[in-house]
Order: C-alpha cells, then structure tokens, then sequence
C-alpha cells in the first residue's frame, strides 16, 4: 500500500516550534510521508501549494493562522480543478488569536490537530470570493469592517507575541473613546441597508480578531454568507462595546445588529473603507463578496459547530 503523502507549510513565524516538530517526527515513524516547507516571503505559500499538488500529494497541512490557512485556501481556490481532483486540507493552529480553528473545535495542540487527517474524512467547505475595486481575493473566515477590523491592524506585533488574543482586547480598550462610524451601502439578494456602521461582519467562520464573534451563527458548508452589521449608536456606543469585550458578545449583537443571510454581497462607499480579509487588511471603496460553495474539502473534527452536515 502507498504511504500518504502529506505536505506542511508552515507560517515562518513559528519554525522553531518543539511541539510541532514532535509531532511531525511521530507521523513519519508511524509510515506517513511528511514534508515541510516554511514560508517566507510573499508568494511563498502559492509557490509551495502549486509544488504539493504536482508531487501528487494527498493532504496539503496549513500551520499557522488564519492569514496562512487562507493563504494556502486560496491557492487551491485558484486551481482549475475541481475540489475532489485537489488535495484536501488540514491546518494546525500556530496564529496569535486562532479564531478559525477556535470557531471549528480544532486541537491547539499539533499532533492532535494532525490526528484529524487520519480521523476525519474531509468536507467540502465553502470560500469567500472578494472583488475589491476590481482585484480578486479569496478568504477562508471571514471578512470583517469597522471598529474590529481598525483594532486588528493597530495592534502592536510585539503585543501580541507577548499576550496572544488579550493583545486585541487591550488595543480594543484604549480605542473605545475614539471610535469613528464608517457610512456605506449594503445590498444583496432582497436585503438593503444604508447608513453608519461601527462593527461589520461577513462570515463563512463566526469569529475574528482574537475572538469577536461577529457571526455567531455562520456554517461553513451551507452556500451562504452570514452578515452582522452593527450601526453607529448614538449614547450607547461605549456600554454596548464594553459588553462584547468583556464576555456580553453575543447578546449585546443580539440587541442591536442587522443580520442577514446570502448568496452575495455588494458593498459600496464614497470614502475609501478597509475589509480585514482574514488578517490582510484590504482598503476599496466597492467590495463584491461570493459564497463560493464547496471550493475546498478540509479535515474538520466530527463535533464541528461550523457544519451543517
């Protein structure tokens, strides 16, 4: 019988994990063909996916975190074979906030997270298809605007080496009493909205930026996009964020978001706005959003919250 083949691509961030190391050595003494390849430099993980899939290989490893899983999502995305002709897809979480990998019940530890591949048979997931002014991204979690998304990129890299998700929390804190409304229009499939929104969410995953669960009730298997839209509030915009950040999340949303499901999204603005494409920061003033269903299979563990089926 073929040993499997398995190909890890590893965010260079994390090179020098002990853990994963192990855990790589304990899969090839027990028979499977496992190479690693670490990222470096941009293009890296696309040069690394396109190298798997021409060396036959049967499971393509993502480690790190959402930013990587997405990475290597979208490369596969790109590919004009279908998901059954491509390599399925497993990730070991190695991010600051992991929110994906939170979201799905995945192992934080690597060799049980890579016990899934041999568990699990892999499902087809969906992907987030993004037009940004006419350029293409892909995302695998979720797209994400407004106060969450600025708190994400200000914060400080060493912050977050040093606290992890809490790091998101603290920047999160210190920005509270300047938060500014971004005004945009929203449509899709029978939904319009328009107006100030300080929180926007546009999942296939339900959470992002070191836990805000902006999608709580987002499936990655069912074809559709989950939007949140928190709307600027006037004299409650302090009490109703101290909430989500301090354990409320979910009923503070409850009370004051517009959530919707579909197909796809059109969203426009006069000024210039920044999506935050699973850790990229994307600045457009016109963002086209799909639910491209099915595009990718990945190993996911059987208590998934994120599957439908």
């Amino acid at each position: 019988m073929t040993a499997p083949r398995w190909r890890l691509i590893l965010n260079g961030k994390s090179a020098g994990n002990d853990e994963l190391r192990d855990a790589v050595r304990q899969w090839r003494e027990r028979g499977v063909q496992l190479e690693v390849r670490v990222t470096w430099e941009e293009g890296d993980a696309e040069r690394y996916v396109a190298e798997a899939i021409d060396h036959g290989v049967d499971v393509i490893v993502a480690a790190g975190g959402d930013g990587t899983l997405s990475a290597v999502a979208e490369t596969l995305a790109h590919r004009d074979e279908s998901a059954d002709a491509l390599p399925s897809l497993a990730l070991v979480p190695m991010g600051t906030a992991n929110d994906f990998a939170t979201s799905a019940n995945i192992p934080a530890e690597p060799e049980a997270a890579l016990a899934l591949i041999g568990q699990t048979t892999a499902h087809a997931i969906d992907l987030l298809r993004v037009d940004a002014d006419g350029t293409p991204w892909w995302c695998a979690n979720l797209a994400s605007g407004g106060f969450g998304t600025q708190v994400t990129v200000e914060t400080d890299a060493g912050l977050k080496k040093m606290l992890g998700g809490l790091a998101y929390v603290i920047t999160g804190i210190a920005k509270l009493g300047r938060i500014e409304p971004i005004t945009a229009r929203l449509h899709g499939p029978d939904f319009a909205w328009e107006g100030g929104f300080i929180a926007l969410g546009i999942g296939n995953g339900r959470q992002a930026g070191g836990g805000q669960q902006l999608c709580p009730q987002a499936l990655i298997d069912d074809g559709l996009l989950d939007v949140t839209v928190v709307p600027e509030l006037e004299g409650e915009v302090a009490s109703t964020l101290g909430q989500m950040l301090t354990g409320g999340k979910e009923a503070a949303l409850e009370r004051v978001a517009t959530r919707v499901r579909l197909p796809w999204l059109q969203l426009e603005s006069a000024q210039p706005l920044t999506l935050n494409l699973d850790g990229e920061p994307v600045q457009a003033r016109r963002f086209r959003i799909d639910c491209v269903a099915g595009r990718v299979r990945m190993h996911l563990p059987a208590d998934c919250p994120l599957l439908a089926t």
